[in-house]
Protein backbone atom coordinates (compact mmCIF):
# COMPACT_ATOMS: atom_id res chain seq x y z
CA UNK A 1 0.00 0.00 0.00
CA UNK A 2 1.59 3.33 -0.95
CA UNK A 3 -0.29 5.30 1.01
CA UNK A 4 -3.47 5.31 3.67
CA UNK A 5 -5.27 7.93 2.52
CA UNK A 6 -7.39 7.26 -0.49
CA UNK A 7 -8.40 11.30 -1.91
CA UNK A 8 -12.01 11.37 -3.08
CA UNK A 9 -10.82 12.00 -6.79
CA UNK A 10 -8.46 9.15 -6.90
CA UNK A 11 -10.91 6.84 -5.98
CA UNK A 12 -11.81 4.32 -8.79
CA UNK A 13 -15.05 6.01 -10.76
CA UNK A 14 -17.61 3.22 -12.12
CA UNK A 15 -20.61 5.43 -13.79
CA UNK A 16 -24.03 3.39 -14.07
CA UNK A 17 -27.50 4.05 -16.33
CA UNK A 18 -28.74 4.59 -12.53
CA UNK A 19 -26.02 6.83 -11.11
CA UNK A 20 -22.29 6.70 -10.20
CA UNK A 21 -19.96 4.28 -7.79
CA UNK A 22 -16.31 5.74 -6.35
CA UNK A 23 -14.53 2.71 -4.60
CA UNK A 24 -12.23 4.59 -2.02
CA UNK A 25 -11.07 0.70 -0.41
CA UNK A 26 -10.59 -2.77 -1.81
CA UNK A 27 -8.43 -5.21 -2.68
CA UNK A 28 -8.29 -4.09 -6.17
CA UNK A 29 -7.02 -0.81 -5.18
CA UNK A 30 -4.27 -2.11 -3.11
CA UNK A 31 -5.39 -0.45 0.42
CA UNK A 32 -7.46 -3.45 1.89
CA UNK A 33 -7.26 -7.43 2.40
CA UNK A 34 -11.02 -7.24 4.18
CA UNK A 35 -13.09 -4.52 3.45
CA UNK A 36 -14.73 -2.57 0.69
CA UNK A 37 -15.96 0.97 0.92
CA UNK A 38 -16.96 3.49 -1.55
CA UNK A 39 -19.25 6.28 -1.92
CA UNK A 40 -22.33 6.54 -4.54
CA UNK A 41 -24.75 8.98 -5.97
CA UNK A 42 -27.91 7.63 -7.19
CA UNK A 43 -30.29 11.05 -9.35
CA UNK A 44 -33.40 12.07 -7.75
CA UNK A 45 -36.30 9.72 -9.05
CA UNK A 46 -33.76 7.34 -10.12
CA UNK A 47 -33.42 3.44 -8.55
CA UNK A 48 -30.53 0.97 -8.99
CA UNK A 49 -31.74 -2.41 -9.89
CA UNK A 50 -32.32 -5.26 -6.98
CA UNK A 51 -29.17 -6.49 -6.51
CA UNK A 52 -27.52 -8.86 -3.61
CA UNK A 53 -24.09 -9.72 -2.23
CA UNK A 54 -23.85 -13.53 -1.92
CA UNK A 55 -20.06 -13.25 0.17
CA UNK A 56 -20.47 -10.21 2.13
CA UNK A 57 -22.70 -7.90 4.44
CA UNK A 58 -23.54 -4.51 3.49
CA UNK A 59 -23.58 -1.19 5.24
CA UNK A 60 -25.49 1.76 3.55
CA UNK A 61 -25.13 4.83 5.31
CA UNK A 62 -26.94 7.76 3.81
CA UNK A 63 -25.30 11.64 3.83
CA UNK A 64 -28.03 13.47 2.12
CA UNK A 65 -31.06 13.46 0.22
CA UNK A 66 -33.51 10.66 1.10
CA UNK A 67 -33.96 6.94 -0.41
CA UNK A 68 -36.65 3.97 -0.30
CA UNK A 69 -34.55 1.12 0.48
CA UNK A 70 -35.97 -2.41 -0.35
CA UNK A 71 -33.96 -4.92 1.87
CA UNK A 72 -36.09 -8.49 0.94
CA UNK A 73 -39.95 -8.14 0.76
CA UNK A 74 -39.64 -5.24 3.62
CA UNK A 75 -39.19 -1.09 2.44
CA UNK A 76 -37.65 1.41 4.17
CA UNK A 77 -37.53 5.35 3.94
CA UNK A 78 -34.37 6.50 4.57
CA UNK A 79 -33.31 10.11 5.92
CA UNK A 80 -29.78 11.63 6.18
CA UNK A 81 -27.84 10.19 8.95
CA UNK A 82 -29.77 6.92 8.41
CA UNK A 83 -27.56 3.57 8.16
CA UNK A 84 -28.87 0.49 7.06
CA UNK A 85 -27.59 -2.97 7.58
CA UNK A 86 -27.90 -5.95 5.03
CA UNK A 87 -26.73 -8.87 5.47
CA UNK A 88 -25.18 -11.73 3.20
CA UNK A 89 -27.16 -12.74 0.38
CA UNK A 90 -30.97 -10.58 1.15
CA UNK A 91 -31.50 -8.98 -2.32
CA UNK A 92 -32.14 -5.10 -2.18
CA UNK A 93 -32.10 -1.58 -3.92
CA UNK A 94 -32.92 2.13 -3.13
CA UNK A 95 -34.46 5.00 -5.21
CA UNK A 96 -33.92 8.33 -4.14
CA UNK A 97 -37.09 10.08 -3.43
CA UNK A 98 -37.87 13.83 -3.76
CA UNK A 99 -35.82 16.05 -6.32
CA UNK A 100 -32.09 15.86 -4.54
CA UNK A 101 -29.86 13.36 -5.92
CA UNK A 102 -28.53 10.64 -3.01
CA UNK A 103 -25.76 10.56 -1.70
CA UNK A 104 -24.34 7.93 0.87
CA UNK A 105 -21.33 5.86 1.73
CA UNK A 106 -21.42 1.72 1.53
CA UNK A 107 -19.05 -0.72 3.25
CA UNK A 108 -18.58 -4.43 2.45
CA UNK A 109 -16.84 -7.18 4.57
CA UNK A 110 -15.15 -8.34 1.85
CA UNK A 111 -12.10 -6.97 0.00
CA UNK A 112 -13.69 -8.65 -2.93
CA UNK A 113 -16.97 -8.02 -2.83
CA UNK A 114 -19.33 -10.24 -5.41
CA UNK A 115 -22.61 -8.86 -6.93
CA UNK A 116 -25.73 -10.86 -8.39
CA UNK A 117 -28.52 -9.15 -10.42
CA UNK A 118 -32.15 -9.99 -10.07
CA UNK A 119 -33.65 -10.80 -13.42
Amino acid sequence: MSSPICKLAEGDLVDQPWGELRWLVSRKLGNSTTMTFGRVTIPAGVANPRHRHPNCDEILHLLSGRIEHSLGDQRFTMEPGDTISIPAGVWHNARALGDRDAEMVISFSSADRETEMEE
